[in-house]
């Protein structure tokens, strides 16, 4: 490993020392006994350290003082060496660090209050031997380089390990939320092996969140919601998943759509774990249905709130079907009345047969909303009458006027309202 580049106002290299190179032997001899008090007085001042020397802690300090100052010998001894196998000891002690999950603070302070201290130790070897002020101030310098070549390695060893936890720890939350979203039953015990490694509290339930995608996949357009959400940006549409939704108000309205930034984002029904999969299917085709328009184009849907769009829209073939077979008396009315036919027919079957509801309901006059209920008698006869045609005629009815496709024949229906919960409210636009 090279030796690190010293900041500014740090002599490059210990070759502006003119420091004698036999004095690099006499305080090799010494160096045991200064490791002993330098190791001492960190264990006084640093905290973490303050440990029985025989732990992993002990070894490691002890280990990091001989060779730092063993570093700082060399460099008196041989001006031009790199030291790059104490240099590289300290990259490990770093990179050790962050494996075990700690902050690089106590290293760092170690590295401090151990350089310091041993400068004074050997800057009064130095005075006790009558060498004169500038070997001194020269000692001081090559102390001063030699902490900050073994604490840049420590923190370049240290970054290079968080870097590679944080690339595996986000590859092992992608292959466990692949599982869990996966259409195959799931084993509790791979969830929980996953889950261990990937450092994931298992929850009971979980809803999964699908997020309209965007031309670029930027960082700043990452979601912050959902402190131990799963989240896949790559998979389309991108998904969260979200454990414990309905807890400390997770979903709840305008944080958690300022979290998302904006993106158009459809939460899935909140289920089980082991039915993850279900939440996404709902979710997924919620946000289908956004895209056309059938849902809330913007801002975030959920599928609790639009049950029965969901449920119409889950087959729609079959849907079609429905539509052509009993709206087909419809067929024989020109375009223009056909819709408004439609549309009271709609709010007749809505309002239990009211006629003044329908026509509140249509902004016309009552006697309006009996012209065309004749007609619509003349079109379907009885069956206007059966409960399984009039369920039948609600479902191909509702359907229709949720469409917000220019192409359809028909108007889009004011009976349309922001939420299957509000369907049957009255108060909506509409023309005569």
């Amino acid at each position: 490993m090279a030796a690190p580049t010293p900041p500014p106002g740090v002599p490059d290299g210990p070759r502006a020392a003119p420091v004698p190179p036999e004095l690099a032997q006499l305080l090799r001899d010494q160096l045991e006994a200064v490791a002993d008090e330098v190791e001492a007085e960190v264990r006084r001042q640093v905290p973490e350290y303050a440990r029985p020397a025989d732990g992993t802690y002990g070894t490691h300090l002890r280990s990091g003082v001989v060779q730092a100052l063993t570093l700082f010998v060399d460099h008196i001894a041989d001006p031009h060496g790199q030291g790059a196998a104490i240099t590289a000891t300290y990259y490990e002690l770093g990179r050790g660090e962050a494996m075990e999950g700690r902050a690089l603070d106590a290293l760092q302070s170690a590295l401090r209050v151990g350089g310091l201290h041993a400068w004074r130790l050997m800057g009064r070897t130095a005075e006790e031997l009558g060498l004169d002020s500038s070997v001194v101030s020269a000692l001081g310098e090559l102390a001063f380089q030699t902490v900050h070549e073994v604490a840049e390695a420590a923190a370049a060893g240290y970054a290079e390990a968080r870097l590679r936890s944080t690339d595996e720890l986000e590859r092992r939350r992608r292959r466990l939320l692949d599982l869990l979203l996966g259409e195959g039953p799931v084993a509790p015990e791979a969830v929980r092996d996953l889950a261990h490694g990937a450092r994931w509290s298992v929850p009971g339930r979980v809803a999964v969140v699908a997020l309209a995608a965007t031309p670029e996949q930027r960082e700043a357009d990452r979601p912050l919601a959902a402190a131990g959400a799963l989240v896949d940006m790559d998979s389309r549409p991108p998904r969260m998943l979200v454990p414990d939704p309905d807890g400390s108000g997770r979903f709840g309205g305008r944080a958690f759509t300022l979290a998302l930034r904006g993106r158009p984002a459809a939460i899935g029904p909140t289920v089980p774990l082991d039915e993850a999969a279900r939440s996404l299917r709902w979710a997924t085709r919620a946000l289908g249905l956004m895209g056309r328009g059938i849902l809330p184009r913007d801002g975030v849907v959920r599928c609790a709130d639009h049950l029965s769009t969901l449920l119409l829209h889950g087959d729609e073939p079959m849907l079609a079907q429905l539509q052509s077979r009993v709206l087909a008396p419809l067929e024989a009315v020109a375009e223009a009345p056909r819709g408004r036919l439609a549309e009271t027919l709609l709010a007749w079957l809505l309002s239990g047969s009211n006629v003044p509801d329908v026509a509140a309901r249509l902004h016309v006059h009552p006697q309006t909303v009996r012209y065309r209920l004749r007609q619509l008698e003349k079109l379907f006869g009885d069956a206007l009458h059966d409960p399984g045609t009039r369920l039948d005629l609600i479902l191909a009815l509702r359907a229709q006027a949720l469409r917000d496709d220019e192409s359809t024949a028909w108007p889009k229906s004011p009976l349309r309202g922001p939420t299957d919960a509000s369907r049957g409210s009255g108060g909506r636009r509409t023309s005569s």
